[in-house]
């Protein structure tokens, strides 16, 4: 959570922007022109960081398993993108 706390900070001095601590939840305000994608974005990396919090997997071993995958969808898709 150190990066997330640093994009906080920064967030917090560029635009009116609030967080709050507030018994097992953290709130956070921000103005209506903030765009809605980043703040999906925002979301999304948060999700992500919940769900792999406990993960003891390494980084190399799920850019393994990335690739492997993109490889086996590769295969199985590129007579889509390419002229025969």
């Amino acid at each position: 959570m150190e990066l997330l706390g640093e994009l906080l900070i920064f967030a917090s001095k560029c635009f009116k922007m609030t967080v709050q601590r507030l018994d097992n939840q953290i709130i956070i305000t921000l103005p209506a022109s903030v765009d809605l994608e980043g703040v999906q974005r925002l979301i999304n990396y948060l999700l992500y960081k919940e769900a792999t919090k406990d993960s003891k997997a390494k980084q190399e071993d799920v850019d393994k398993l990335a690739r492997d995958a993109n490889k086996q969808w590769w295969e199985e898709n590129k007579q889509r993108f390419l002229p025969e």
